[in-house]
Formats: C-alpha cells, structure tokens, sequence
C-alpha cells in the first residue's frame, strides 16, 4: 500500500511536468516570427552603416571596378537532397592607410543568378583600414548553394581597390563548417 501511494505521486509528478505536443500550426507559426525576428536583425545591422552616404564632388576624379564575390547559403552534405545552411559575414575592407574607397552599389544574386537584393544602391565610404560588413543569416537561405554578390566600387588610388571576403559558418551539434571566399574583379 504504501508503494501505491509513493507510485501515485510520481506518476502526478511526471504528468505535471509533461507539456502536451504543441500543434503542428502552432509550430510553423513559431518559426514564422523566428525567421522575420532574424531578418530584422539583419535589416538593423545592414542599416547601421547607411549612414555613410557619400557625394562625390564635381571633377572627382575616381578609378571604378566591380567585384564578384561566392556566397555559399546552404552546403550539399551526403547527396544533393540534403543542406546544412550556413550564415555569411561579408567583409568590404579598405586597404588604404590614408584615403576612403566608394561602394556604389551591392546586388545579391541566387544560384540560378536571380537579384535577390539590392543591399544599397547609393555610394557609401569606407574609411582607411576599416571593414564593413554584411550578414545574410543562417535562416536566410535565398541565395542557395550558389549565391553571389556583385559590388560596384571606386577609389580615388587604383593602387588601393576595396577587399572583398566572405566567411560562412555552421555549428550544428558537434558539427562545424566554414568556408571562405574571396573576391574577383570582373570587367562588365
């Protein structure tokens, strides 16, 4: 008897503690908000440096170039029907000591070569030996396998062209994955 009482117990315990499965409905509605909550972080932290709008003066006179920059989203792993997704950093580097670089404009392009953004179409700077940097997050899988981006430069030195490199990363578990691409210039 007293065996019965003390099974009683436990067995309240663990159905106390016990939520009941959350419907499916409700589930895709939280990953909903989950994915818009991670792309506002990523609206606010590509805004953070819009600031850096930039006039260029009358007679300026400025080298351009343009960029083509491999942006991996998503990773094939054990065949073609299944991905890891991974989150890129983005780096615009500028390697002058003593003079800004101008971006003109950045373009986000999807494997099958889709425009997927337009992350600024207004020329920005970039300040001696400073980095800028854009995030295409992790649940941000638009891009695909196969994304790109294409930057539209200029500087006022053709010895010092903008730095472009991106990082994507994923840990999942114990499983980690990085990979890294750097920029070439394209003549279009």
């Amino acid at each position: 008897m007293k065996y019965a009482w003390f099974l009683f117990i436990i067995t309240a315990l663990v159905n106390i503690q016990c939520e009941p499965p959350k419907p499916r409905v409700l589930l895709e509605e939280e990953e909903r908000v989950r994915r818009r909550a991670i792309r506002n972080i990523e609206d606010d932290i590509n805004d953070a440096w819009m600031h850096r709008k930039y006039n260029y003066k009358d007679g300026e006179v400025l080298t351009e170039g343009n960029t083509y920059l491999a942006v991996y989203t998503e990773i094939y792993a054990r065949s073609e029907k299944r991905t890891y997704p991974l989150t890129a950093t983005l780096s615009i580097r500028n390697t002058s000591l003593t003079d800004s670089v101008f971006i003109n404009k950045s373009e986000y392009y999807d494997t099958h070569g889709e425009l997927i953004r337009t992350y600024f179409d207004r020329t920005i700077y970039v300040a001696p030996m400073e980095t800028v940097e854009i995030i295409v997050g992790e649940d941000n899988e638009q891009g695909g396998s196969g994304g790109n981006f294409v930057f539209h430069w200029a500087t006022r030195n053709p010895e010092n062209k903008p730095m472009f490199e991106a990082v994507m990363i994923s840990a999942s578990g114990q499983q980690g994955i990085s990979i890294m691409t750097q920029g070439i210039d394209i003549h279009d």
